[in-house]
């Protein structure tokens, strides 16, 4: 049976395996310094990146001079963000809500150590990723990346120091600059990397970011997506009274940068409530746009000219308004059926500077609209109406209320997007006098980001999750238009300053704030909307130190001697449960779907997602355990190693699912 890794995937193995597929004569060995020792060299896969340059092109970039963004830590952070991990996701049902039945997820830990744990089970599977990271405004939180260079590590790099070892005074401050950027360029880069993998097809990230660093982020985003994936840059007016801190200008917006993973196949739609004033009700009662009406047939100088008279597109048309009858001729340039004329019928057709056009649909597509009674006829003109009561998000978002058209009702619409009123309303969710968060999103604005993306099912990722403000507006989004968006929810337990008003109600770090809005905001939306349905839980995951023992990773620093002291290579403190969300990890199984625990022979028994996954983790397990298993042919069966006293015992085991499920992939820990 094949022994789990349980670790994150090592990327850069995935990549060099990637290149090895394509030029083969472009990998070779090297010594793998960090898992040789003195008396054991272990050699590994490494490309040979002058040989490939020459494979993929006869003229080879020489020189230094390129079109690129750069920044001293570049490099370190593309090996950092492609480096597996021993950690794990370890399951806390007592702090979750809903825990056996939600799909959504809220993770404490890391995120650049979390997007590597998500690697496997949520690649190519998120449709939307917002952020809102640190702004590198000088006093916000940075976080404790391993590869970001000291000063001393920079200065080396940049040149911050002479040959002789003197401060080169010439470059003190564009060197300090520097290093202030390059740390936020580096975390961000690769978070980013990790982050682009877990996009799916169609997905898109919104990215919340100040003037800071805002420059930086859209180069390191081109290079990331690709700049042909830049969808736009909204501007976002945040504080309308502006920043009294601000020196010179009073800055009052903020930017939210928009990438696709691939913008050919990404769709957004129009969400934003047109103005009741620029809608009136037709003759059926349905409100229509006043203006921007698509001319079908009359004059039209957008159209095609008729070169080929049985063009389905070409058709005149003769409508009867007194009984709603229409008859399609095909005709020539002047030709008249006198006898509907006679009959009452008024003649269209789709005509410039005196050239037959084609129509702007087809025939069926006319006729489609026509009884849908989607058509308005006026003036040598038909008119395709205009139902639509949204129209397209604009890239400057202002404060504005104003009376609307919501799902063909006249309505008071805000467009609410300021700190100020998210503060507000998270002091009475949590019934404090002082805001528990500082600057969080507004969840009006976080919901017509979300409401833009077509789809109503799908996952959205928020790896700086704050006060879990995507939390809030994705329950808010679902309850009112019954969507199945799920969330995912990543958050550093940063202690709460003590002079905050989240540390004196009792709360230690974000993520206590984060999951308690949550229950809160859910109980809020079942209340006020005591009809809706939509899923208020989570399932809180915390990020720790891998399940097993040292020994089972680095068994060669190990004597023999040794050994007979190691009873087991799972670390003591763990549970069954620990151990089946290691296995999902390693797997790629996703880590909301339900599961149940029952016990076989007194062995306990785990069966995931309905036989995606079997896991009994037991010291000894009869062969009427594994039979009992097997006879359920699981997609996948995974046991403890030391749960089989020797090599016959594993062999039996392997028999046993021969037998009796072939197909079933069997591992152990």
């Amino acid at each position: 049976m094949e022994k789990m890794r349980m670790e994150s995937p090592d990327i850069t193995a995935q990549n060099i395996d990637k290149v090895a597929e394509l030029f083969p004569n472009c990998i070779t060995e090297a010594v793998d310094e960090e898992h040789s020792t003195p008396d054991h060299k272990v050699y590994k896969k490494v490309i040979n990146f002058d040989m490939l340059r020459q494979m993929l092109s006869d003229e080879v970039l020489e020189g230094d001079e390129a079109y690129e963004f750069t920044w001293v830590g570049k490099k370190a952070a593309i090996v950092e963000a492609n480096r597996p991990i021993r950690k794990t996701l370890r399951p806390c049902p007592e702090e979750s809500v809903d825990w056996d039945t939600t799909e959504n997820l809220y993770i404490e830990g890391d995120n650049l150590e979390v997007l590597k744990l998500l690697q496997e089970s949520y690649l190519a599977k998120v449709k939307m990723i917002y952020i809102d990271p640190p702004y590198n405004t000088g006093h916000d939180f940075i976080y404790p990346d391993s590869f970001i260079m000291d000063s001393e590590e920079y200065n080396e790099g940049t040149g911050y120091f002479d040959e002789e070892g003197n401060v080169n005074y010439s470059r003190e401050n564009s060197g300090m600059a520097g290093k202030y950027h390059s740390d936020w360029c580096s975390m961000m880069y690769s978070r980013l990397l990790l982050a682009k993998n877990l996009l799916a097809p169609d997905g898109v990230i919104f990215i919340s970011i100040d003037d800071n660093e805002v420059e930086n982020l859209k180069k390191i985003c081109s290079e990331v997506f690709g700049q042909d994936n830049f969808v736009g840059m909204l501007s976002v007016e945040n504080n309308p009274k502006g920043r009294k801190n601000s020196a010179f200008i009073s800055v009052s917006s903020e930017y939210c940068l928009i990438f696709a993973k691939d913008k050919s196949k990404s769709h957004f739609i129009e969400n934003v409530p047109k103005k009741a004033s620029d809608m009136a009700l037709d003759e059926n009662g349905r409100y229509v746009h006043n203006s921007g009406k698509r001319v079908l047939v009359g004059e039209n100088s957008f159209n095609n000219v008729v070169t080929v008279p049985t063009s389905d597109k070409n058709y005149s048309v003769y409508f009867r308004e007194s009984d709603y009858q229409v008859v399609l001729r095909k005709e020539k340039f002047g030709e008249v059926d006198q006898t509907l004329l006679d009959q009452g019928f008024v003649k269209y057709y789709s005509f410039n500077k005196g050239k037959l056009v084609e129509n702007t649909y087809t025939e069926e597509k006319f006729m489609e609209l026509f009884e849908a009674r989607a058509l308005a006829f006026s003036n040598g003109k038909i008119y395709e109406k205009n139902f639509s009561d949204t129209i397209r998000m604009k890239s400057q978002l202002v404060n504005r209320e104003y009376e609307a058209i919501v799902r063909g009702e006249k309505k008071n619409f805000s467009m609410e997007l300021t700190t100020t009123g998210a503060g507000t309303y998270l002091k009475e969710l949590f019934g404090l006098s002082d805001v528990p968060f500082s600057a969080p999103k507004n969840t009006g604005y976080l919901r017509m980001l979300a409401s833009l993306l077509e789809d109503r099912d799908f996952i959205c990722l928020d790896f700086f999750s704050g006060s879990a403000s995507m939390a809030d507006a994705i329950m808010q989004l679902n309850a009112v238009d019954g969507g199945q968006r799920k969330f995912i929810m990543v958050q550093l337990p940063e202690p709460c300053d003590s002079k905050s008003a989240a540390y004196k109600a009792g709360y230690q770090n974000i993520c206590e704030v984060g999951k308690e809005r949550i229950r809160r905001a859910s109980k809020k939306l079942r209340t006020d909307n005591p009809t809706a349905e939509f899923d208020g839980g989570f399932r809180d995951l915390k990020l720790d130190t891998s399940n097993m023992n040292d020994v089972y990773y680095a068994a060669v620093d190990y004597k023999q001697d040794m050994l007979s002291m190691l009873e087991s290579n799972v670390k003591v403190d763990r549970t069954s449960l620990d151990l089946l969300f290691g296995c999902l990890l390693e797997w790629g199984l996703p880590l909301s779907m339900p599961y149940t625990s029952e016990q076989i022979e007194g062995c306990t028994v785990h069966t995931y997602n309905d036989g995606d996954l079997i896991a009994c983790f037991d010291e000894s397990i009869p062969d009427g355990v594994i039979k009992s298993i097997a006879k359920r042919q699981p997609l996948r069966a995974v046991f403890r190693d030391s749960s089989f006293k020797d090599s016959p015992s594993k062999i039996n085991v392997s028999e046993i699912f021969k037998m009796l499920s072939p197909d079933t992939s069997v591992k152990v820990i």
